[in-house]
């Protein structure tokens, strides 16, 4: 593995208290319901490190951009120019910013900040299924069912990294702690559509995140239940929470159950997400000046990417973009996989991941915020014929990490001549996000318990140390 010299890291501040919503809240917004049940602070994780002798945290949050629908390793971030011309295909690479390190000329702006990336060669599973592939990706579990693409989401399915983050380390003051967009992940090739593994699974729908949806550069685009209607202004907001709290004096009973005194905190915590300018200004993308919205592309991915930005400079601990529904299968390149690739996915890809880089160093937050680039799998090291595509190919991929304690200018593993298999240092599914879970300072050890008070891991995979700063 080559690596990069590192700067310092900066510290991380502390993270704030829990923050909670409302079910009736979270679907008055559109939106999937949003959590806050903290089981401590990141003072408290800083500390004990410290006394523990151990490396301290060093992502205070993470962008995770989910390439839905499996980006061929060939065509982005392992080219193989000697290969046939049936395996390697028409793109030729191009040489970054860290020196003997190559990658698709068609990421032009993403070679120049290679110094701050790790490139990981080497993922590899053997899930080819769309659905039960992503929620290993999301979540880094394997699914209730794998190889299938059948099985929709269900209570038994693991929670995503979101969700997780959100139970160890909430969100700020009347912020989400776990906020996806534009849209909940499905395939409709894929008889199960939706993909599992999106929400609060078995942790249970208090931790299901908020979801964004809709076309961030609509200029009518707006944020789902966080404005008041145009006939009920703040004062007359609080006039009507004044009469909920003397309805809700009158069931007391109700009150004094767990559902109850955890409903009333919700119904606070809605209160004032509605309620609060900060929030309101945290996802008004109209506060970017238009040359940064130029920047990250005026586009839908673009505009998810960048309003990822500001949630995490706002104090939102994870923010996940999930490729867009562009009405041509996304990353699934079976026919046309060279003219998909360079007319319509990599160059949103390339502008948005290079201005995100940009803008997290320019504003000092990259070493505290991780990103990562990942799909569910790859492509088939073999053009079909019939129509210029390539089939799925799990079994070996790559994946980007970057800034929260990740080593830059590294590649981390090694593929054979056709980027079939790996040939050194395999990385699965569950290694990636493990390690990310890691740099954001959980105990990658720890069990949580279920709603049944079933115990569960919180990470079935290796944490990827090569990789980390320190």
């Amino acid at each position: 593995m080559s690596k990069s010299t590192s700067n310092s890291v900066r510290g991380c501040p502390g993270f704030r208290q829990a923050t909670r919503f409302s079910r009736r809240q979270m679907l008055q917004a559109g939106a999937l319901s949003a959590l806050g049940l903290g089981l401590g602070d990141f003072h408290s994780q800083l500390a004990a490190a410290a006394a523990n002798g151990g490396p301290a945290p060093k992502a205070k949050a993470c962008i995770f951009l989910f390439m839905w629908g499996g980006p061929s390793q060939l065509e982005t971030f392992d080219l193989k120019p000697d290969a046939p011309a049936e395996v390697r295909g028409d793109f030729k690479p191009i040489s970054t910013k860290v020196p003997g390190t190559q990658i698709c000329e068609h990421f032009s702006r993403i070679a120049q900040w290679t110094d701050k990336l790790a490139i990981i060669r080497s993922l590899t599973h053997n899930d080819p299924a769309h659905l039960s592939s992503g929620h290993a990706t999301l979540t880094g579990q394997l699914a209730p069912v794998v190889k299938s693409d059948a099985d929709p989401p269900s209570s038994k399915d693991s929670p995503h990294l979101g969700s997780l983050i959100s139970k160890f380390r909430p969100g700020d003051a009347g912020l989400p702690s776990f906020v996806a967009m534009p849209w909940k992940a499905l395939h409709p090739a894929a008889p199960g559509g939706e993909a599992p593994g999106q929400h609060g699974g078995w942790l249970g729908s208090a931790y299901d995140g908020m979801l964004l949806t809709g076309d961030l550069n609509d200029p009518k685009w707006r944020p789902q239940g966080l404005g008041l209607p145009a006939d009920l202004g703040l004062d007359r907001l609080e006039s009507r929470v004044a009469l909920l709290k003397k309805l809700d004096a009158q069931r007391a009973d109700l009150h004094q159950s767990l559902a109850g005194a955890a409903f009333n905190n919700h119904q606070s915590r809605a209160i004032e997400m509605v309620g609060s300018a900060k929030v309101r200004s945290a996802f008004d993308l109209t506060q970017e000046t238009d040359a940064t919205r130029e920047r990250y592309g005026r586009n839908i991915h673009g505009q998810s990417v960048l309003m990822a930005r500001r949630l995490v400079e706002h104090g939102v601990p994870l923010v996940s973009v999930n490729w867009h529904n562009d009405g041509k299968n996304f990353w699934d390149t079976h026919g046309d996989n060279f003219n998909r690739m360079k007319n319509d996915l990599m160059p949103p890809a390339d502008m948005a991941l290079a201005a995100l880089l940009q803008d997290l160093e320019d504003r000092g937050m990259l070493d505290e915020t991780i990103v990562a680039w990942v799909g569910e799998f790859g492509r088939k090291p073999r053009i079909s014929q019939n129509n210029a595509g390539r089939e799925h190919w799990p079994f070996c991929y790559s994946g980007l990490l970057a800034g929260g304690g990740i080593q830059g200018g590294a590649v981390y593993g090694e593929s054979d001549k056709h980027a079939a298999y790996p040939v050194s240092d395999p990385v699965t599914p569950q290694d990636f996000a493990t390690t990310i879970l890691h740099a954001m300072g959980v105990d990658t050890s720890a069990t949580l318990l279920d709603r049944e008070n079933r115990p569960h891991h919180v990470c079935s995979g290796r944490v990827l140390q090569d990789l980390l700063i320190g």
